[in-house]
């Protein structure tokens, strides 16, 4: 089961979570991918965009953080947090 958890941050508090899993024989690729749609529409926000610094420290990590630099719109929050758990 792979598992990724995003996270919305704003002064350096926890404002919204969500655990998304997929089980699903796809390319890890992939799996985020969905998932980011998912958590999207469920926080009812816009896709950011995988700038190369955040596609670089998510290869590293597992783990990504999204500024505003990464959004198109506005967004109430500091920054999303995504963070493989579990693959």
């Amino acid at each position: 089961m792979f598992r990724i958890w995003f996270k919305l941050i704003k002064d350096n508090h926890l404002v919204k979570d969500a655990v998304i899993g997929d089980s699903s024989d796809d390319t890890r690729t992939h799996k985020i991918f969905r998932a980011m749609e998912e958590v999207c529409s469920q926080f009812d926000l816009g896709q950011p965009v995988w700038l190369d610094a955040t596609v670089r420290d998510f290869q590293r990590h597992s783990k990504a953080r999204f500024f505003q630099d990464n959004f198109i719109e506005h967004i109430d929050f500091d920054y999303m947090e995504i963070q493989v758990i579990e693959e």
